[in-house]
């Protein structure tokens, strides 16, 4: 990629942002519209979590693949197909006539996002090089993150109350369109300098272990347990199959070297801990609000602000942090502001008073700003230039699948604990052993961040790059993104 001037990098980031926005939007805009959802397709609460977790699982099986693919074939052209993808997807799913149909629609449009964010976020890479900027660039990439969660809600609860469901999906159409008219003009093309192959075992051992393993877990309450125990034994199955495969090729769909970096192992932990939460509070809030208060789609969003607002002001805040003090700071607040809101719904019922409720919104929101910057930013950092596009990938992966595990344990509990019962009266007690999975979410944020990110974490850091960067020398058509 060339030099860019400073004007144009801003452009740049300016334009990859646009994407992230309508993938979060998405997202935010479709939890508001859930209960209207709900009554229009006569979904059960499995139903609900398909249509969130049909999007992230496959987005989650994607990501690398589409990383890889960007870095071989050209970010730019790559991340152009997914925004058509996205944007005709978008369209098909407000046209949705029933749930089944919702849910390959949505599938679709999961396609075209597994070409945004991990490309997006490999062009940030390779246009911001300096450190410090780049640090801040990720922030900025957080804080749309924020600004999706307050317009999200909002957008999507009065586009809900005022035309419909159907209509939240609209919002991508044009913010696609301007997307792709920009990246056709301003965007540079830049790739690898060593072409990739493709790792198609790779790729379906990826999908049979992460369908496998959230359709056992969204379905085992409705199904039971012997029903679901033969696709956990495919999910185990497939694990051991990468873990057995992927170090033998030169060329792996997932380069297990990459987690002989502790700060990047850590990462990726702290982001599936991060987005599980995530997932679950998001699900957990709005059913609650709809379902149990009784509001409409809107001031249920605008409950969400408490939550949204700090997300975005936290996000560049860390951004800064993260390129001028390193993850830790961050990651320690992040994990302590979640882990208490957590504990404020599971151990004291913060859903039940306004007071309480809108703590637990701040402290989560606080939490959530702090953490993306110093997961995306350890993630890229310290490794090859060329193979950013997968180190950025197995990070967005890991987000997804975090999101994914979340909707899908935390809908599992809630649907067998008000399973045969008055839905408003059994609502909070079965939310309970949830949200004490968000508390663990919380203190694996806190630990981790802890543990991962010292002196002696950071020399295996050091030391993994120049294994990758020594590899890349030696083979001529070996590893390199």
């Amino acid at each position: 990629m060339p030099e860019l001037s400073h004007r144009r990098r801003l452009l740049v980031l300016a334009i990859c942002c646009m994407s992230l926005l309508i993938v979060s939007i998405d997202v935010t805009a479709l939890n508001v519209a859930l209960p209207d959802m709900q009554r229009e397709l006569h979904a059960s609460t499995s139903g609900l979590q398909w249509t969130i977790d049909a999007y992230t699982l496959v987005l989650a099986s994607l990501l690398m693949l589409a990383g890889s693919t960007a870095d071989r074939i050209g970010r730019k052209r790559v991340f152009m197909t997914g925004l058509v993808l996205f944007v005709v997807g978008s369209l098909l799913c407000s046209l949705a006539p029933n749930l089944d149909s919702l849910i390959v629609f949505r599938m679709i449009q999961a396609v075209g996002g597994s070409m945004l964010n991990p490309v997006a976020m490999s062009i940030i890479t390779n246009t911001f090089t300096d450190p410090r900027e780049r640090a801040r660039a990720i922030g900025v990439w957080g804080a749309v993150v924020g600004i999706s969660m307050a317009a999200g809600p909002l957008a999507g609860g009065l586009l809900v109350e005022s035309v419909g469901w159907r209509s939240i999906f609209w919002v991508n159409l044009p913010v696609g369109l301007m997307a792709l008219l920009l990246t056709l003009r301003f965007v540079p093309e830049s790739r690898a300098p060593k072409a990739r192959r493709p790792d198609p075992v790779g790729q379906l051992l990826v999908i049979a272990l992460f369908g496998s393993l959230t359709y056992a877990i969204i379905e085992a309450p409705d199904s039971g347990v012997a029903a679901v125990l033969p696709f956990a034994v495919v999910a185990a199955a497939a694990l051991g199959g990468l873990l057995w495969y992927e170090p033998r090729r030169d060329e792996p769909l997932i380069d297990l070297r990459f987690f002989r970096s502790v700060p990047f192992t850590g990462a990726t932990a702290i982001a599936i801990a991060a987005f599980a939460s995530l997932g679950g509070f998001l699900f957990l809030s709005t059913l609650y609000l709809q379902n149990v208060r009784g509001y409409d789609a809107l001031h249920a969003g605008l409950w969400m602000l408490p939550m949204a607002v700090p997300m975005f002001l936290c996000a560049p805040l860390s951004g800064r942090l993260v390129g001028s003090r390193g993850p830790r700071l961050s990651l320690v607040v992040a994990g302590v502001a979640m882990t208490v809101s957590a504990v404020l719904f599971a151990a004291f019922d913060a859903e039940t008073s306004n007071t309480t409720l809108f703590l637990g919104y701040v402290l989560f929101g606080v939490g959530f700003g702090f953490v993306n910057a110093p997961i995306t930013n350890t993630a890229v950092s310290g490794m090859p230039r060329a193979q950013a596009g997968v180190a950025a990938a197995v990070a967005s992966t890991s987000r997804q699948l975090g999101q994914t595990l979340g909707v899908a344990v935390i809908g599992a509990v809630l649907a067998s604990g008000v399973e045969g019962s008055s839905y408003r009266a059994a609502f909070v007690s079965a939310s309970v052993p949830g949200w004490w999975i968000l508390v663990a979410c919380g203190v694996a944020v806190f630990t981790l961040g802890v543990v991962t990110t010292g002196r002696w974490a950071r020399g295996t850091a050091e030391r993994t790059a120049e294994t990758l960067q020594s590899a890349e020398v030696r083979q001529p058509t070996g590893v390199s993104a």
